[in-house]
C-alpha cells in the first residue's frame, strides 16, 4: 500500500483513497496502521474509505490534518453513527446518493438524497464547505441510460445546493473493450457537468492527459502551463 501510495502521489494524485475493506481481515487494524505507514511516506491528503464506524474512528484519531470520510448514504443508521466523528475529528464527508431503496433511477431522486445528507450534516454542525456528494457512477454496459442521470445529479447538486461533488469514474466503463476510452471520456463530460474530486487511477495516462486537456479548456490552467509541462 506504500508503494502503492508513492507511486500515485508521482503520478500526480492530490489526495489518497485509503481502503482496508478486504475480506478475511481486521478492518478497523489494518486501516489504522496504514493511516500510520502512509503518513510516513507521503504528504497528500488522505480520504479514509470505510462504512464501519470503529474504523473510522480509530483511523480519525491517528491522523494528522483534515482527512476526508468516504462515506455515508441516505439512510439514517449510518448518518447518525458517522456524521458525529466527522465533526469530532474536523473531517469532511463524503455522500452517497443512495438509501435503503437502493440508487434511485432519476437525477432528480439522487438530488433530493444529497439535500438530506446536507441537512443532516449541518444539523450535527458540519459546515456546508466539507459535505462532498457522490451522486454514483453505474456501469454503461448494463444500463446505458444512468450515465446522464449520473451527469444531470452532479450539475444539480453543484448549481442548487453548491456542494463539491465526488465520484468513482472507472465503474462507467465496466465490462465493455477499451475500458480507457470510455472511462476518459466521461471524466470530461462529468468534469463539464461539475465534478471536482474524480476518483481514478492517477497511473492511467489517458484519464491524467484528459484532466490536463479540460483544465486548459476550462481557462484552469492559466498559460497551459501545467499542460505544457
Amino acid at each position: 500500500a506504500c508503494a502503492q501510495a508513492v507511486a500515485q502521489a508521482e503520478a500526480g494524485a492530490e489526495l489518497l483513497d485509503v481502503n482496508a475493506g478486504l475480506p478475511g481481515i481486521d478492518e478497523a487494524a489494518t486501516l489504522e496502521r496504514l493511516v500510520t505507514e502512509l503518513q510516513a511516506v507521503t504528504d497528500l491528503p488522505l480520504q479514509l474509505d470505510s462504512t464501519k464506524p470503529e474504523a473510522l474512528a480509530r483511523a480519525l484519531r491517528l491522523y494528522n490534518g483534515k482527512p476526508i470520510v468516504n462515506s455515508v448514504n441516505g439512510e439514517e443508521k449510518p448518518l447518525a453513527e458517522i456524521l458525529p466523528l466527522c465533526k469530532k475529528y474536523g473531517a469532511a464527508v463524503i455522500g452517497l446518493t443512495m438509501d435503503q431503496g437502493g440508487i434511485p433511477a432519476t437525477a432528480e431522486a439522487r438530488f433530493a438524497i444529497a439535500e438530506r445528507i446536507l441537512q443532516a450534516a449541518l444539523s450535527y454542525g458540519i459546515p456546508k464547505e466539507d459535505v462532498i456528494i457522490d451522486c454514483l457512477t453505474l456501469t454503461v454496459s448494463a444500463e446505458q441510460d444512468k450515465a446522464v442521470e449520473t451527469l444531470r445529479a452532479m450539475q444539480m447538486v453543484r448549481e442548487r445546493l453548491g456542494l463539491h461533488c465526488a465520484l468513482g469514474v472507472s465503474n462507467i466503463s465496466f465490462g465493455l473493450p477499451n475500458r480507457t476510452l470510455i472511462t476518459a471520456s466521461f471524466l470530461t463530460l462529468a468534469m463539464a457537468h461539475g465534478l471536482d474530486l474524480p476518483i481514478i487511477n492517477p497511473n492511467t495516462a489517458a484519464v491524467m492527459d484528459a484532466i490536463r486537456a479540460f483544465n486548459v479548456i476550462y481557462n484552469r490552467d492559466k498559460n497551459a502551463e501545467a499542460y505544457i509541462a
